[in-house]
């Protein structure tokens, strides 16, 4: 059967690596090509600095919040460039989970947590039932 959502929003995981000072404090170049050798580094290292949605820290708040009525169901389609993650809607979960992105697959069901492999992209469906501040981390 089909499926049918109100809003879809899309969430983009992103990691930075960001080279610090001796001092542990985040450096600043002169220009982007200065920081090239540094930032190799950072990233051959496999730990991210930062780990925001959409790019940059409180993307997904205030103002930016995604917002939904009671009765309305919302389709977040998530991806993640370099690392395997497990978004999840605090509060409410996936009433159907897509963790591969392929809608030509069947979906999983009610999903409080789902995996989304690095690389990749997926998408979970949830039909909003109360008022409320729902956290999605």
């Amino acid at each position: 059967q089909p499926v049918r959502y109100d809003r879809i929003y899309y969430i983009g995981e992103n990691d930075f690596y960001i080279p610090r000072d001796e001092q542990g404090k985040f450096k600043k170049y002169d220009s982007v090509g200065d920081n090239y050798d540094d930032t190799v580094k950072v990233m051959r290292g496999l730990i991210p600095t930062h780990v925001v949605f959409n790019g940059k820290a409180g993307s997904l708040t205030g103002e930016n919040a995604m917002k939904a009525k009671v009765g309305e169901t919302v389709l977040i389609v998530h991806s993640q460039a370099n690392r395997d993650t497990r978004p999840h809607l605090i509060g409410g979960h996936g009433d159907f989970v897509w963790e591969q992105g392929k809608f030509a697959n069947a979906p999983a069901k009610d999903l409080e947590t789902w995996f989304i492999r690095g690389g990749s992209a997926g998408a979970a469906l949830y039909t909003f039932r109360q008022p409320g501040v729902y956290a999605y981390v």
